[in-house]
């Protein structure tokens, strides 16, 4: 399951808009209603399995 699905399935009913946006370079930055939640070129390293799904989950909380 790819993780725009995963999103969409565990917070479908919150997401406004959902932007993924892949780039070279190797930026990887993740969005959610407007707000960035996630950015590789900030953090220097990749998103560890479920991190962005628990940064979802404490801007819905």
């Amino acid at each position: 399951m790819s993780l725009a699905e995963e999103l969409l399935k565990e917070y479908e009913h919150v997401i406004e808009s959902l932007a993924l946006v892949p780039s070279d370079g190797g930026k990887f930055e993740v969005s959610v209603n407007g707000r960035l939640l996630y950015s590789k070129l900030q953090t220097k390293r990749h998103a560890e399995a479920g991190e962005i799904l628990g940064l979802i989950s404490k801007m819905v909380d």
